[in-house]
C-alpha cells in the first residue's frame, strides 16, 4: 500500500491510496465514505459517481449524498438512515489496510467504520462494522451502498436451486418498491440473471431486491465489471429476505448489500464484509450469455 497524494473531488479534500491494483479515494472532511475507486491500470476511471448537488431536507438538517461508497444501517427510516455524516473522519493506514473511523451518530446510539484490506488472490476485502455505543440493544443490519457512474448496468444473479428433493417449493423471491414499475424498459430478466440499466434520461426511479444466487452483485461500465461478493449467512434478512438490492434514477444507480438482522447489545460491533473486484471485459450487453462468458 502507497499514499499518493491529497486532492479535492468536487470541492472535498480527498486522500488516494494505491493498494494492490486499485486506487481508492478516501474523503477526509466527511464520512465514512470512499469517493473514488479505480483499476492503477485506468486510475483516472472513477467507477463510482460523486452527486455533491443533490441533498434531502431532514429534521436534523440538510443531508447531503456525495456519492461514493457508504455504509448504512438497515431498515431505512427518516432520519436515523439520513444523519448527517459532514464532519471530518479519522483516516488510519497501517500494516496494508485502510480504516476509516466515523464520527459518533449519538441520536442513533450507533458509530460506523470501514476497514479495505487488500487478500491474497489481489481483490479488496470491504469490511463494514457498526458499534452500539448506547445502553440498550439495538436491532439492525449492516446496508453497504455504493453508488456508482451513469449510463451502466447491474446484474444481479438469481440461479434456481432446489430447496426440498422435488422442487415443490419456491426457491427464489424479489421484494419490490411502492416506486417501482416492472413494465419499465431498464429492467431486464434472463433465466439466471436482473438487469437494471441507469439511464440518464428516465424520469422515476427503480428499486428491486432478491436473495441473490450465488451472493453477489455487478455494475458494468466503460468496459469494466464491478464485482461485490458477500457470504449470506442462515439467519433473518430484512426487506423480505434480501441480500442483494439495486437502486436507481436518472442520477445515479447503486448497488447494496446487506448483512442479517442482528440484536446488537451496548458495546458490541456488528460486521459485514465484501469482496471487490475490477475485471477487464470489453463490450458487454445485458444479456446472459455475454455474463456468463466472464462470471
Amino acid at each position: 500500500m502507497s499514499y499518493t497524494e491529497e486532492r479535492e473531488i468536487f470541492g472535498i479534500k480527498t486522500r488516494f491510496f494505491k493498494l494492490g491494483n486499485f486506487m481508492l479515494g478516501i474523503p477526509s472532511e466527511i464520512g465514512p465514505r470512499i469517493l473514488y475507486f479505480a483499476s492503477s491500470k485506468n486510475p483516472d476511471l472513477n467507477l463510482f459517481g460523486v452527486v455533491p448537488e443533490i441533498k434531502i431536507e431532514t429534521p436534523e438538517g440538510l443531508w447531503k449524498i456525495y456519492g461514493g461508497h457508504r455504509l448504512w444501517s438497515s431498515p431505512e427510516a427518516m432520519p436515523r438512515s439520513y444523519s448527517l455524516d459532514d464532519e471530518p473522519v479519522q483516516i488510519g493506514a497501517y500494516d496494508g489496510e485502510i480504516t476509516i473511523y466515523g464520527n459518533p451518530e449519538r441520536e442513533n446510539s450507533i458509530q460506523k467504520e470501514i476497514t479495505i484490506k487488500l487478500n491474497s488472490d489481489g481483490s479488496l476485502k470491504v469490511e463494514h462494522k457498526i458499534k452500539n455505543i448506547g445502553r440498550w440493544p439495538i436491532r439492525l443490519a449492516c446496508w453497504a451502498i455504493s453508488l456508482m457512474k451513469k449510463n451502466g448496468f447491474a446484474i444481479i444473479p438469481i440461479k434456481p436451486s432446489k430447496v426440498d428433493e422435488r422442487g415443490l417449493l419456491p426457491d427464489r423471491h424479489i421484494s419490490l418498491w411502492p416506486y417501482t414499475n416492472l413494465a419499465d424498459d431498464r429492467i431486464a430478466f434472463s433465466e439466471n440473471y436482473i438487469f437494471l440499466r441507469q439511464n440518464p434520461n428516465a424520469k422515476l426511479p427503480i428499486k428491486i431486491g432478491t436473495k441473490a444466487n450465488p451472493s453477489r452483485v455487478a455494475y458494468y461500465t466503460d468496459g469494466l465489471l464491478f464485482v461485490k461478493e458477500i457470504v449470506r449467512e442462515d439467519k433473518e434478512y430484512l426487506d423480505f429476505g434480501c441480500n442483494v438490492e439495486v437502486y436507481t434514477n436518472s442520477e445515479f444507480l447503486e448497488l447494496e448489500t446487506l448483512g442479517p438482522l442482528e440484536l446488537v447489545e451496548p458495546l458490541q460491533v456488528v460486521q459485514h464484509t465484501e469482496t471487490w473486484k475490477i475485471l477487464e471485459v470489453g463490450k458487454l450487453e445485458p444479456r446472459q450469455e455475454d455474463v456468463e462468458k466472464v462470471l
